[in-house]
């Protein structure tokens, strides 16, 4: 049995059409972890604009959080990472869903693998704009001031932003430099150089990947794995007795 481990889907865009088949592929493949796995980590941005008032939510994925909800009830554990772009959460998908929440990585044990996991952004060296910006909107005041808007155009106002973000780094999410360029893997190596890791898997990046870290001193390895999308590859991630391995849906 194995943890599964699926991060990107940015359920929303770019129209409901294409976003409602993107959920209808997703809900294929959740049927295979429901009969299959030990546990299901939503590992970021599984929609691409959230944000919870005190009586309304989005509409829209009413699919998948009802799958997700069926799930929890029928004892498969399921953890739902914050991504940048569905952070703005205030209870309701633990309280309706029953899923786990969290808003930073975790450490998880399985099968004697000791692996860190969480959806990436804002980790490793530069990008201190995004960073600034991630404290601003994690901000309770910011939160609540956003809150104050009206739901039509509050939403408005966040896919907005949300596109734009995703448009900017497209080229770049597209564009595989080697390990040296990846600050997700600059990140990982930093990280085991202070603990020990057997695996690091990371969303955000859009990117399947699956890379040998190594200290500097070449004293500790593990492996980097980066979930992809369901936007453009369809991949996720296990993790198993034969520890963790990176997979494409068909």
């Amino acid at each position: 049995m194995a943890l599964h481990f699926a991060s990107d889907l940015h359920l929303g865009t770019p129209d409901a059409q294409s976003s409602r088949e993107r959920e209808r592929v997703f809900l294929a493949w959740l049927e295979q972890v429901g009969s299959q796995g030990d546990g299901l980590h939503l590992v970021g941005d599984v929609l691409d604009f959230w944000f919870e008032w005190k009586h309304v939510v989005p509409k829209g994925a009413v699919r998948l959080m009802g799958k997700l909800a069926e799930m929890v009830d029928g004892g498969l554990e399921v953890h739902w990472h914050l991504g940048n772009h569905d952070m703005w959460t205030r209870g309701y998908l633990a309280e309706e869903l029953g899923v786990q929440v969290h808003a930073d990585p975790i450490v998880v044990e399985h099968e004697g693998f000791r692996c860190l996991v969480g959806h990436g952004d804002g980790l490793g060296p530069g990008d201190r704009k995004y960073k600034a910006l991630k404290r601003v909107f994690r901000n309770p005041a910011a939160r609540w001031a956003f809150s104050r808007l009206h739901p039509n155009l509050a939403f408005a106002v966040g896919s907005r932003l949300s596109r734009d973000s995703r448009e900017a780094g497209a080229t770049s999410e597209a564009t595989y430099g080697g390990p040296e360029g990846e600050w997700l893997y600059l990140h990982c190596q930093e990280t085991l150089a202070k603990q020990e890791f057997d695996a690091f898997i990371f969303g955000h990046r859009h990117l399947p990947l699956d890379l040998e870290v190594k200290t500097a001193d070449g004293q500790r390895t593990a492996r980097y794995l980066n979930c992809g999308d369901w936007l453009h590859h369809r991949t996720y991630v296990t993790l198993d007795h034969q520890g963790p391995a990176l997979h494409r849906w068909d």
